[in-house]
């Protein structure tokens, strides 16, 4: 058996990867790039879609799961496996990357600037939900001479890392592994020992803050921006984040550590991601299902308002008073976000709180690193804004926690990482006695 990756290496966007044992190959994710590197979504994939035998998906965020339908364009047709929650929650995201792939060739060709033709379009959507297959935590599923188990990942409702066995060998796959001691998911679980795991390292290089020290910074942030009377404005990833986001807010407001003003959920994926979770409420941990039992929507602020439309969303710039606004893209690569930083970057009185990660090249890596003036489709907008970054809201696994699950794997194959985290986790596996590859897009690795 052996493990090829064909994206996210160097990276944190693009996962790809194809595991073979003889003539059975397996995919495992099949994600969009973002950020600076999503020029490479319009090239081939490296490896022949029509002759792998299965794919297998982790979650349901874009940068896993974002190149499917390119998959089945180019000739896939075997089964797509993921936890019936993963297959749920895919059929909003997929739709509403049709809808901004679409959206982005209408305001191109509007603008002059004719793009290429789509990689896919909403036929091979259609072929490609055809080819779900739900598959449970911890029930096995034979695919040619290989056996694949999913395992709960944290890190999303349904996320799942995947152990693949055959020729008496076994692969782990860790997809996107969640931060541990949250309160909305439950911890992730550890994988067996394997002669192989093909791991992220996306916080490779550092730690998150503690829970409580994270809701202590947000809570003083919120209430002093708030009180002042500015607009607390947060890019958020529509599935997870944003609704992480809500928990807390309420919570936050429930405690009175911070004023229950307006909250604006600006995001139609948010908006229908945050429906679906009161049908995923046994994915969530004790403290979320008990409040879902005494019929408590426990991603509710007192004052939240839901806009689904564009012109709803306008108004929000032209409120006054306090108020927080959640909006996507959580990367600040499009969406209604970038009309709510061209109204506010210029008003001290206001914060823009980073709650996520933002890769090189993009507006949100731009405003972490102080940049004192933003560029926003084709203007530049001045940041006179407080802005913020609290990162223990990842939904990722911190260093120690990623070393902690990696404990007694003799081979680590790194991969979902820019290489400075690779590089930083790769040297402590090696102090620990624990070989570390650093996965190279198109070079298999022996299991």
């Amino acid at each position: 058996m052996h493990v090829t990756p064909f994206g996210a290496c160097g990276t944190v966007t693009g996962s790809c990867h194809l595991a073979t044992s003889g003539d059975t190959g397996v995919i495992l994710d099949c994600g969009l790039y973002q950020g600076e590197h999503e020029r490479r979504n319009a090239a081939a994939f490296g490896f022949d879609a029509a002759a792998a035998a299965a794919a297998v998906v982790t979650h349901a965020h874009l940068d896993h799961i974002g190149r499917l339908p390119q998959l089945v364009s180019d000739g896939f047709s075997g089964p797509v496996l993921a936890t019936p929650a993963t297959l749920q929650l895919m059929e909003p995201m997929l739709d509403d990357a049709l809808k901004v792939m679409t959206e982005d060739r209408r305001r191109a060709k509007k603008g002059g600037r004719p793009m290429g033709p789509p990689s896919w379009q909403a036929d091979d959507l259609d072929r490609l939900r055809d080819l779900f297959i739900p598959l449970d935590y911890y029930s096995r599923h034979a695919i040619g001479s290989l056996t694949v188990e999913l395992k709960n990942a944290g890190h999303l409702p349904g996320s799942a890392f995947v152990q693949l066995e055959g020729d008496d060998k076994r692969l782990i796959y860790s997809g996107d592994l969640g931060n541990r001691r949250k309160e909305v998911l439950p911890d992730l679980d550890y994988a067996a020992p394997a002669d192989l795991v093909l791991t992220e390292s996306t916080y490779g290089d550092r730690n998150h803050k503690p829970l409580q020290e994270t809701l202590d910074e947000f809570a003083t942030l919120v209430d002093d921006v708030l009180r002042s009377g500015g607009k607390v404005i947060i890019p958020s990833f529509a599935l997870e984040r944003t609704q992480e986001l809500l928990f807390y807010i309420r919570a936050l407001e429930r405690e009175g550590r911070i004023p229950a003003e307006p909250v604006f959920l600006d995001s139609p994926l948010a908006i229908e991601v945050t429906r679906l979770y009161a049908s995923l409420r046994e994915e969530f941990g004790l403290k979320v299902r008990r409040l879902f039992d005494r019929g408590v929507d426990p991603f509710r602020p007192k004052h939240l308002t839901i806009t689904k439309h564009v012109e709803d969303s306008k108004r929000i710039n032209y409120r006054p008073g306090p108020a927080t606004i959640i909006a996507g893209s959580g990367m600040i690569a499009g969406g209604r976000i970038m009309h709510h930083l061209i109204h506010h970057l210029g008003d001290e009185r206001s914060c823009i709180i980073i709650v996520g990660f933002q890769p090189r090249g993009g507006i949100g890596r731009q405003l972490v690193d102080g940049r004192s003036t933003i560029r926003i489709w084709g203007r530049d907008h001045n940041v006179d804004a407080r802005v913020a970054t609290i990162g223990g809201f990842s939904g990722h696994a911190g260093r120690d926690q990623l070393l902690d699950w990696l404990s007694g794997q003799p081979r680590v194959a790194l991969v979902h990482g820019e290489d400075t985290a690779r590089g930083s986790i790769a040297d402590e596996l090696t102090k620990r006695d624990q070989e570390p590859i650093l996965g190279v897009a198109g070079s298999p690795i022996d299991v």
